[in-house]
């Protein structure tokens, strides 16, 4: 179907969108792949990146599975998390760690205290001081920790946006959304703290620069 014939009653096929650049999808659409299925592509690429996907009765129940332990072991989440960031708080190679039990601002201690009462989440981030090439040897570096981008699993997962998540940004974007060059995440599972905090310990003892690269 040819969704410019009206733009008027097909304005979101039609319009420049602004969250895609701009595009129009009735136009762009059969450009690129030569049919004219912009409003399948545009549901995939804009309703379920806003409203998510309509998920199967199997897929409810394993998730309903899950929520029904999801306080127990949310419980492992934050203990482990503030041993991990208690420990990242002590490596030189580490400038800053981001963990909401560390803030000393008034009003982001407030905030916490307001919308984190019963604890704090299982992410941490940290600063690594010599950069880009250190964060990305400290991803290579790990064996335990899986190199994933997203969050809330039991395994604990490490990402470098500034290569992976924020790499099509340039580098002065991606300080703008906060990502600095040496900036690594984590989401800390369930694994014995033992077993995370030695695998984060070899993965910065074996950080080895080339200081002519070091962004």
């Amino acid at each position: 179907f040819d969704w410019t014939l009206d733009p008027k009653r097909q304005p979101l096929l039609n319009d420049p969108d602004p969250s895609y650049w701009g595009i129009s999808f009735g136009k762009a659409v059969p450009e690129v792949l030569g049919v004219p299925i912009a409003y399948a592509v545009r549901a995939r690429f804009v309703l379920l990146r806003d409203l998510g996907s309509a998920i199967s009765p199997t897929n409810s129940f394993h998730f309903i599975q899950g929520l029904e332990t999801l306080p127990l072991r949310y419980k492992v989440h934050q203990e482990n998390t503030e041993k991990v960031a208690n420990f990242l708080n002590t490596r030189s190679e580490i400038t800053n760690v981001i963990y909401p039990g560390f803030h000393k601002n008034a009003e982001d201690i407030s905030r916490t205290k307001k919308y984190l009462e019963k604890g704090n989440g299982p992410l941490v981030g940290f600063e690594l001081k010599d950069g880009k090439e250190a964060g990305q040897q400290f991803i290579d570096n790990l064996k335990l920790i899986y190199h994933v981008a997203n969050i809330g699993d039991a395994r604990t997962l490490a990402i470098h946006p500034a290569t992976t998540t924020h790499s099509q940004l340039s580098a002065e974007d991606q300080l703008k959304t906060g990502v600095t060059p040496g900036y690594v995440r984590l989401a800390v599972g369930l694994e014995h703290i033992d077993d995370i905090i030695e695998d984060l310990t070899q993965a910065l003892d074996n950080i080895v620069l080339n200081t002519s690269k070091v962004a």
